[in-house]
């Protein structure tokens, strides 16, 4: 039997991968970002072949890595993990460097970042491992904790996008509770659980105007579950 909440004890962190040039560049959020190698520097990232984003990486042969620090706003998470990059530019208001390969690098809450040149792509799949050798890394600030996804599900109770390897149907794994005093509420857009027994407040008394805390979406795209 496999159980899908073992798969939740693999230590991940938060990353913006970014992909592109100055005329038309994309980014994705991603909790698959690892080393690979020492000598040299190799990092491995895994994308969605219905992100955007990928074949960005194909025609650059580049990416890059932006290491997201622990309070980085919902609306960056929504942005990049929520929204494709098809209809509109992600990178629009960001503060956005491009690197020695091209690529944008996304600045905003981030920490430190990686620029990576394509030398092995895999395909496992949905999705495509690419695996890049690091061209150039820096350190914007270390004044901050990283954002984990740890944290993003069990502090921010947030839901990996469902282009993210690790995404799952949370709904096939929650119960749908008969304690008529406490209820639960799922984001239909992230699915976020708003969960009246750990949030000590009603959901019907929240304000009109309450929104996700991970993707913003209102409280008419809820529903109880």
């Amino acid at each position: 039997m496999i159980n899908l909440e073992a798969l939740f004890k693999i230590s991940y962190g938060l990353y913006i991968v970014s992909s592109g040039d100055k005329t038309r560049g994309n980014g994705f959020i991603s909790n698959t970002v690892f080393q690979v190698t020492s000598d040299p520097p190799q990092i491995a990232s895994c994308c969605s072949k219905n992100n955007f984003t990928l074949d960005l990486i194909f025609k650059s042969n580049a990416f890059s890595v932006s290491v997201l620090q622990k309070d980085t706003p919902s609306s960056t998470i929504e942005n990049f993990g929520y929204k494709s990059g098809k209809n509109f530019n992600k990178l629009k208001g960001y503060d956005v460097n491009y690197g020695i390969t091209g690529v944008p690098v996304i600045l905003n809450d981030t920490m430190a970042y990686f620029e990576c040149r394509v030398i092995n792509s895999i395909d496992v799949g949905s999705h495509v491992l690419f695996v890049g050798e690091l061209v150039q890394s820096k350190i914007i600030d270390l004044s901050k904790e990283v954002l984990t996804y740890s944290y993003f599900r069990e502090v921010k109770k947030g839901i990996a996008p469902k282009n993210a390897p690790t995404y799952f149907d949370t709904s096939k794994f929650v119960q749908i509770t008969t304690n008529k005093n406490s209820r639960k509420f799922k984001c239909k857009v992230c699915g976020y659980i708003y969960d009246e027994a750990e949030e000590n407040e009603k959901y019907d008394a929240l304000p009109h105007d309450w929104v996700c805390p991970i993707c913003a979406a209102g409280k008419e795209d809820f529903i109880e579950i």
